[in-house]
């Protein structure tokens, strides 16, 4: 490593810095409460020793009842200030990871696509675990600072008794946290494996869940299980690895606390037994030692929590920081629906060129998949332009000029395994809450017998990925959200392929009609779309070889016949 890589910022510690920006105020409340909670924690102690002192001397029970007065404030102050210094930190620490939990969501939803190696099921992870994790941060700081009031008090305390008492207890914590601190980054790297490896077992489950299906179709189930047992036996052991870990630092951290609190209570005996502190010093010098085993327990615990915070976020960095492959541009398209091929080649794409008027309802009949495939990338902005050659636009302005959410407003390109969310029929159709047309896009999907058939109507509940849905009814359901957008361009792909033909027959029309006087393309080898589109284009090895009506192709083309003649 060089030392430029050295001096560079780490990503994960600018999101730490901003999450305790972002609730400073939280925070400097909460470090007060809780270190007012700390303070009055070591007074207690301190307290019972000067009763004892006071008491002894003055034998009087009116000094007793002061003094047990006196312990009934610090008990109270100890309640309240733990009371409502937590209620601040907590709700500043689950507020903070909400808002990392969105940002994360929003970034992992970004149609530009990002140079991130991760899967939709890692996102996921960071978008939850991480973000709490990270968040975590809001409430260890004060925690920390509080645990180190409690500590400066005792050895302040037991320095007034005896210097060589308050000298014991600092150069104790100074060592006990210069061991912990280089076990916690083996506990920072160890964390980091594990989030990665678990991520990757959560996406792996993801992608076989949704595949499952076929999986079945072909009898790759079982192989595709055991790429699973593989991957989440290795997030096991990384687990496993990391427990030892957080096991060893445990006990090492209690063994040395433990060491100190004997050791100041072994020297304040000696020096009581000398005679250089009092009685009532030795009963607060033992109560120290008792008592500072929990905040040295808790200032001890907290380099592990923050390593581990700075794993997550370094994690979230990943999805929040990674720099976009293009920047998109900040132009609306023109007025109308033109969109214009012009000499694209990208994948199976070879010098692509052809146009759709306003209003035109062409159909796209590609020999080859890929080409279909590829040609739906590049029109859904899942392609930045410079990886491309040549231009596609949209109302007469290239895409590269465009924003993506002019784009998007513009033209909708559905994807072929567009995703079923959990929810209900409505909610799925129409996201947003927006659309006029959910009546008529229902219609013309053919989604009215779903709808029938259930109490609830549109309420109705649908699983996550449509589990409690066919696949035909996924599809429509897919088809009647894409119908319901009711944007200027709309691109379909292979929207009737899990349907029978007589329904495609009947949908193949529905679209027609629905979209009338708005611009549509539909890849497709059905007859039913074909036949109902203005015109057609035929797309063989990855430019346009024909073009016609579906009728005039049939007559006049015997390999376009043999193509989509069922």
């Amino acid at each position: 490593m060089t030392t430029a890589d050295t001096k560079r910022p780490r990503p994960g510690a600018g999101i730490l810095r901003t999450a305790l920006r972002r609730n400073a105020g939280a925070v400097v409340r909460g470090t007060l409460l809780m270190g007012l909670y700390q303070a009055g924690e070591t007074a207690f102690p301190i307290a019972l020793g000067l009763i004892v002192e006071h008491t002894m001397r003055e034998r009087s029970l009116g000094s007793l009842g002061l003094s047990i007065a006196g312990l009934a404030v610090i008990i109270t102050t100890v309640s309240l200030s733990w009371r409502f210094g937590m209620r601040v930190l907590q709700k500043a620490n689950t507020t903070e990871a909400h808002r990392w939990r969105v940002k994360v969501a929003a970034c992992g939803l970004q149609p530009v696509a990002r140079d991130v190696d991760l899967k939709s099921g890692e996102v996921l992870t960071i978008a939850t675990e991480d973000a709490d994790q990270t968040a975590d941060i809001v409430e260890v700081v004060p925690l920390l600072v509080s645990s180190l009031v409690a500590v400066v008090v005792a050895a302040v305390a037991l320095g007034l008794a005896d210097v060589r008492l308050g000298l014991l207890v600092i150069v104790g914590t100074v060592a006990i946290l210069s061991v912990l601190s280089v076990m916690s980054r083996r506990i920072g790297s160890s964390t980091r494996e594990q989030q990665a490896r678990v991520a990757r077992a959560g996406a792996k489950v993801a992608d076989l869940i949704t595949g499952l299906r076929p999986l079945h179709g072909f009898g790759g189930n079982h192989a595709a299980f055991r790429s699973y047992e593989k991957v989440s036996t290795e997030a096991k052991h990384q687990a496993v690895t990391v427990a030892r870990v957080n096991g060893v630092y445990a006990g090492t951290a209690l063994a040395l606390n433990a060491v100190l609190a004997a050791a100041v209570t072994l020297t304040a005996g000696w020096l009581a037994y000398e005679g250089r502190i009092t009685v009532g010093e030795l009963v607060m010098a033992v109560g120290l030692a008792q008592f500072i085993m929990e905040p040295l327990k808790m200032f001890s615990e907290m380099p592990k929590y923050v390593m581990m915070a700075r794993a997550s976020a370094e994690r979230m960095a990943l999805v929040l920081m990674a720099p976009p492959l293009t920047e998109p541009g900040s132009q609306q398209p023109g007025e109308g629906g033109e969109l214009e091929i012009d000499g694209v080649r990208y994948g199976a794409l070879r010098e692509l060129k052809f146009q759709v008027r306003a209003g035109e309802f062409v159909a796209i009949a590609a020999y080859q998949p890929r080409a279909a495939a590829d040609l739906a990338s590049v029109l859904g902005a899942n392609v930045p332009p410079h990886a491309y050659e040549g231009v596609v636009r949209v109302g007469g302005r290239e895409i590269a000029e465009l924003s993506v959410e002019a784009l998007r407003a513009h033209m909708l390109v559905n994807p072929y395994d567009a995703e079923i969310f959990a929810g209900t029929l409505r909610t799925n159709i129409d996201p947003s809450g927006t659309s006029r047309i959910i009546p008529e896009a229902v219609e013309a999907s053919l989604l009215t017998d779903v709808v029938a058939l259930q109490r609830e109507g549109l309420d109705h509940a649908v699983r996550d990925r449509g589990a409690n849905l066919s696949g035909g009814q996924r599809q429509r359901l897919s088809l009647a959200r894409a119908l319901a957008a009711d944007s200027g361009i709309l691109v379909l792909r292979d929207p009737t392929t899990a349907v029978d033909a007589v329904t495609e027959q009947l949908i193949a029309r529905n679209i027609a009609k629905l979209r009338r006087g708005r611009t549509t393309v539909v890849m497709t080898s059905s007859p039913a779309l074909l036949d109902a589109a203005d015109r057609v284009l035929v797309l063989d090895d990855g430019v346009v070889t024909a073009e016609d009506t579906h009728r005039n192709l049939l007559a006049t083309d015997a390999e376009y016949c043999r193509a989509v003649a069922r």
